[in-house]
């Protein structure tokens, strides 16, 4: 059967399925046994939460969900390294940059208020947001993912949790961009050029845009600051690279192509705005780790 991404006919945010069984026959969660549903090519569909992973935290309207891979199934521990290769870590990356919804089922645990105390919950559609590596508790490298509910759907029970974030707004079906005032003073300041290529994407009448990238992204688990030492003024391509892990910033300010190694260009920058060491440091770190 092909991959179906989406809420399947008859089936609701809230509903409750006594077991795994349940979840596959109702098209909801088909594997039996893994909690990511999905591979690099085709993207993940659905996700299982039921506390295997010691660093997953739920807050209702969005997750930091923990990748599959090198977990010790029965103390839950985690005993390997986890990659962003694996199937279904790379269907949850896959998701993300094709925009793909994911349906977020939440089994029985004690770490989140939001899960049942038997069976399963479909909570609804999610979107991945973004995504990371990082050393988890256990001291080993792991992948996690942070997933936001999807706006229009039945609230999850009980209510989520509310978080200040700053404004968002769509540039892409993928992915989110938080407009801000300081992130509209740091275009301004640079005419939205990009500080990287220096393009300025032009639009009707002499309009012209560009993004304000956050180089540790702001919201949890990351924490980031929405102040000038920790914006760029970008255009959409370099942005979304940024984002996405396909782009790093050295510590001399150099923006480099992740994947080739290769200096793509070094930032430009307008009267004393720069950017600080400790959050271009931070952005490399989500994507490898530090020598």
């Amino acid at each position: 059967m092909a991959r179906f991404f989406g809420t399947p006919d008859g089936v609701t945010p809230g509903q409750f399925f006594i077991d795994r069984r349940e979840l596959h026959d109702a098209f909801v969660h088909r594997p039996l046994q893994a909690g990511i549903s999905g591979t690099g090519k085709d993207g993940a569909d659905s996700i299982v939460m039921s506390g295997g992973y010691v660093d997953d935290q739920d807050y209702g309207s969005y997750v930091i969900y923990t990748g599959h891979g090198g977990n010790d199934p029965n103390t839950r521990r985690q005993i390997a390294d986890q990659t962003p290769d694996a199937p279904g870590n790379a269907g949850l990356i896959t998701s993300m940059i094709s925009g793909l919804p994911v349906r977020v089922v939440r089994g029985p645990h004690r770490s989140s208020r939001f899960a049942p105390s038997r069976g399963y919950v479909y909570s609804g559609l999610y979107s991945v947001t973004s995504w990371w590596s990082k050393t988890g508790r256990d001291g080993f490298q792991i992948v996690q993912f942070r997933l936001d509910a999807i706006e229009q759907q039945t609230a999850v029970e009980p209510a989520p949790l509310v978080e200040f974030d700053p404004a968002y707004r769509t540039a892409v079906v993928s992915r989110r961009i938080r407009d801000t005032a300081m992130s509209r003073e740091i275009k301004e300041l640079y005419d939205h050029s990009c500080q990287i290529c220096g393009v300025q994407v032009g639009g009707f009448e002499g309009r012209v845009y560009a993004e304000g990238a956050h180089v540790r992204p702001l919201g949890r688990p990351h924490l980031g600051h929405d102040r000038a030492e920790n914006l760029l003024c970008l255009c959409p391509n370099h942005h979304s690279q940024l984002d996405l892990g396909g782009l790093l910033i050295s510590d001399d300010l150099v923006a480099i192509d992740a994947n080739s190694g290769v200096v793509v260009n070094e930032l430009s920058w307008r009267r004393n705005h720069r950017v600080e060491l400790s959050n271009v440091a931070y952005h490399r770190s989500l994507w490898r780790a530090e020598t």
